[in-house]
């Protein structure tokens, strides 16, 4: 009796998917949050977020190679859109080195020295990227770096296109 059970709780783990997928927060809210400004001057969480249309959350890190590829995305969509970027597990010198070198696409900047918060909207590496509405619903979430699709993407999920 007890092989039986063992071998049926082994048998339903192998029909369990593995794979991480967060598109279930499509639909959700994000909830409310409260992170500090990369600076450390300002506090930023979900009440700024709603006096925006649309906002375009961008987890992000200098260390992170494919960031430095999705960021002329992130700068041709910031004309159309306010982005919030929320720089995770990163140094603040090394953050500013970035924007100075790379431009700065986002109207707020904010700090997730140790990754926790980013959990909290269901980021597992970066970058991540989460578009959401005034009252704070995801429309879409992108997993990775975005691309000149995507942009199109955005821009017509928001109306601009």
């Amino acid at each position: 009796l007890i092989a039986i059970f063992i071998l049926s709780v082994f048998l339903f783990s192998l029909n369990k998917v593995k794979i991480y997928d967060t598109q279930n927060l499509v639909g959700q809210s994000i909830g409310s949050f409260e992170l500090k400004s990369v600076n450390g001057k300002e506090i930023i969480n979900e009440k700024i977020l709603k006096k925006n249309q649309y906002t375009l959350i961008n987890f992000w890190a200098s260390w992170c190679a494919p960031c430095r590829k999705e960021h002329k995305h992130l700068m041709s969509l910031s004309k159309n859109i306010k982005i919030l970027g929320i720089n995770v597990k990163d140094e603040k010198s090394q953050a500013n080195k970035f924007i100075n070198k790379m431009g700065n696409p986002y109207y707020l900047i904010a700090s997730d020295h140790d990754g926790k918060k980013a959990v909290h909207f269901g980021v597992y590496g970066l970058p991540e990227t989460i578009l959401i509405k005034k009252d704070l619903i995801i429309i879409k979430k992108y997993i990775g770096p975005i691309n000149g699709q995507d942009v199109k993407k955005i821009l017509r999920l928001i109306g601009e296109k």
